[in-house]
């Protein structure tokens, strides 16, 4: 009776009452009161961070690939049907060398030419840690490992909280946003958008993220504003009820928040379509389609009113226990081709210096083969990527790859030896986060790195 009486004063009964749920799913725009971020920023300072997820555990020991002939070998040896042959990865020539020589997989022509020309870099060997662990430690149990250490759900929801030691709903890309809403005058839209819908990384404690589809851009209200008799019935009907006050706080704050998701649509889409298009052409796949999206979000970002954004795009798909060479060959000249499209589009509207994009994956895969793939590991290599970022360099430790080397626990599994706490929080400092907030992001952030420091934990970006 008290819905029916809500729809009833709101003089929408039933016709727009189904159309509602695709929006708060969808056009999840509603930000509470922002936490004020101590640092200043200007207008017209625009930063995208762009968190590019590649769900199911990536080989990425075969994303990077010791290729001298001494490293190789032991390569060889300890990946054997899994190895890649010597003469085809992409030779790369850090500006500072361990004294090995690497290469990128075969696919990664884009981003192997990006590393080359100083706008790429590569972070060894990291993964989701609580503190420094030995092999040593490791066996005795003297040192925590994060919870569900070869999990997907947990290593995956780790990756996105960046609290390994529990289970949490608040990821650290939505603590940012609660730091730093003030940072967009625009509060309509949230800082956070998602081109994968609902996930962890941009929840915040007062933030949801503004989903967006890659190819049709924010969906809106099924039927709403279309030029049908029905549609027109159904519009004035959500707009009745959406202007109407109501007595019970509950009910206006329920069309407070449709109201909000519509205005939103509304100037998302408007400032979508006046744009001119790129002159790069991006590929028809979900993936090239989800950075296109992202490429026109932040050149509408003006008519946005947006200085801060960050953007989450999943790729799945990387759990491959099976035909581990043949798809990662596939997907990674997805992923490689849609990463320089994007970065072509930005060149076009001068924005390469200010959006980073970076890898993530809830870890790496065995070294060891099963048979005709590998399966779930745990310190692996990411990319960094963008005009900002400290290239032509590979960050970190790239580990011995021999069974039973210093770092391998068993069955090819190699212990990070860089923190995800230092990956994210490099980019956190570039992005505004002042160092004494380091620890709200990241809670185990001083048992990597000292937060009274004046450079940065890694040092892969430009401050």
């Amino acid at each position: 009776m008290n819905r029916r009486k809500f729809l009833g004063t709101a003089s929408c009964a039933t016709l727009g009452y189904t159309t509602l749920f695709s929006t708060l799913v969808n056009l999840k725009s509603m930000n509470a009161a922002s936490i004020l971020n101590s640092s200043t920023i200007a207008s017209g300072d625009y930063k995208a961070l762009v968190c590019l997820a590649l769900g199911g555990g990536i080989d990425s020991y075969n994303m990077v690939i010791p290729v001298g002939n001494a490293e190789y070998q032991e390569y060889a040896t300890t990946r054997s049907n899994q190895a890649i042959p010597q003469n085809e990865p992409l030779p790369i020539n850090p500006n500072t060398s361990d004294g090995k020589s690497y290469g990128f997989h075969p696919a990664m022509t884009n981003l192997h030419s990006m590393f080359e020309n100083g706008d790429a870099a590569i972070v060894a060997n990291v993964g989701s840690l609580i503190e420094p662990i030995t092999k040593t430690q490791f066996f005795n149990g003297s040192i925590p490992t994060p919870l569900g250490l070869y999990s997907h759900a947990d290593q995956f929801m780790h990756w996105q909280t960046s609290v390994p030691h529990d289970r949490v709903a608040v990821g650290w890309g939505g603590k940012i946003a609660d730091m730093m809403n003030s940072a967009n005058s625009n509060q309509t839209i949230s800082m956070n958008m998602s081109l994968s819908g609902s996930n962890v990384f941009q929840t915040g404690n007062n933030t949801v993220e503004y989903s967006v589809d890659p190819y049709e851009g924010s969906v809106g209200i099924n039927g709403y504003g279309d030029p049908w008799q029905f549609s027109q019935l159904r519009t004035a009907a959500i707009n009745s009820m959406i202007e109407a006050q109501y007595q019970d706080a509950f009910k206006q704050a329920y069309v407070d928040v449709i109201k909000t998701a519509r205005d939103g649509h509304n100037l998302f889409s408007g400032a979508i379509e006046s744009l001119t298009p790129f002159n790069t052409e991006f590929t028809e796949n979900y993936i090239s389609q989800a950075f296109h999206m992202v490429a026109k979000t932040i050149a509408a970002r003006t008519d946005l009113s947006m200085n801060r954004q960050i953007f989450f795009i999943e790729y799945g798909g990387w759990d491959h226990h099976d035909e581990v060479l043949m798809n990662m060959n596939e997907m990674m000249g997805e992923v490689d081709t849609a990463i320089g499209e994007f970065y072509s589009a930005l060149d076009e509207i001068n924005m390469r210096d200010c959006v980073t994009t970076f890898s993530m994956s809830e870890f790496a895969r065995t070294l060891t083969s099963n048979g005709n793939g590998t399966d779930h590991a745990w310190g692996g290599n990411s990319f960094v990527v963008g005009g900002s970022v400290n290239g032509k360099e590979m960050y970190g430790t790239y580990p011995s790859l021999a069974l039973d080397g210093p770092l391998e626990v068993g069955g090819g599994v190699v212990i990070p030896t860089t923190s995800a706490d230092e990956y994210f929080a490099e980019l956190s400092r570039w992005y505004g986060v002042m160092n004494t907030d380091l620890p709200t992001l990241f809670p185990n952030i001083g048992n990597f790195y000292d937060i009274n420091s004046s450079s940065g934990p890694i040092g892969f970006m430009d401050i």
